[in-house]
């Protein structure tokens, strides 16, 4: 598996799906991506609005090795190193947006909400620097502009990066199984404790022998029995 991605996998993918002749496989290993997510991208069903981007002339493929790849189904593309590294800046404080691409926060937010429920909405803002009654106005459909919106990838928009859209996907992946374990431990209602406790009546009465009866006459022969031990 390839252990470095480009910079924009899905953007990418689009790309060497629409104008190479490599397998799903191939492409998914280059751009750290599911096999069957590449065949969603080819099939339309998945990467809506993403405008594909060319990882050769962004100089992260090198033209050789798409030939390579398309000669032999079996070998795996290597992604160029970088000339320059450019050292990760920490923000801090809310994300900024230039005015330029205000405009364009409620499409990505309507393009999260439909392809990422799991978000909550404090990741969102983080990603797109929006508000909460903005999103929420999004979601409900209330919002002043909804019938003009077309859901957008924020990536595509440059209102974040991949690696930070993956990041918060990822965080929403691992607290999901935590609220389906919670769900399964719901209250019971009335009707269902109800019939949970006829049920377990009746097993009770199944297991009921009928020779566990007090008979008399064994008492009496077992009282007899212990005098005799006494004296």
């Amino acid at each position: 598996m390839n252990t470095t991605a480009p910079l924009m996998p899905k953007a990418t993918a689009v790309w060497l799906v629409d104008n190479t002749s490599l397998t799903f496989d191939q492409i998914a290993n280059f751009c750290r991506l599911h096999p069957l997510e590449v065949k969603a991208i080819a099939d339309g069903d998945a990467a809506q609005g993403i405008k594909g981007m060319d990882p050769v002339q962004g100089g992260q493929l090198a033209r050789e090795e798409i030939e390579k790849g398309e000669a032999d189904p079996a070998y795996r593309l290597k992604v160029l190193e970088p000339k320059t590294r450019v050292p990760d800046s920490k923000r801090r404080g809310p994300r900024y947006t230039p005015v330029s691409k205000r405009h364009d926060r409620p499409n990505a937010i309507l393009w999260l909400v439909r392809n990422h429920p799991e978000l909550k909405d404090a990741q969102i803002m983080r990603l797109v620097g929006t508000t909460k009654p903005t999103i929420q106005a999004i979601r409900e459909r209330t919002h002043w502009n909804s019938a003009t919106l077309t859901p957008t990838d924020p990536v595509t928009l440059g209102l974040c990066s991949q690696l930070e859209l993956d990041m918060e996907v990822r965080k929403a992946a691992r607290a999901a199984p935590l609220a389906t374990e919670a769900e399964g431990q719901r209250l019971l209602s009335a009707e269902e404790t109800t019939a949970l406790r006829a049920r377990d009546q009746e097993a009770q009465d199944e297991r009921r022998p009928e020779d566990m009866e007090i008979n008399p006459e064994s008492v009496f022969a077992r009282l007899k029995s212990l005098n005799k031990e006494e004296i």
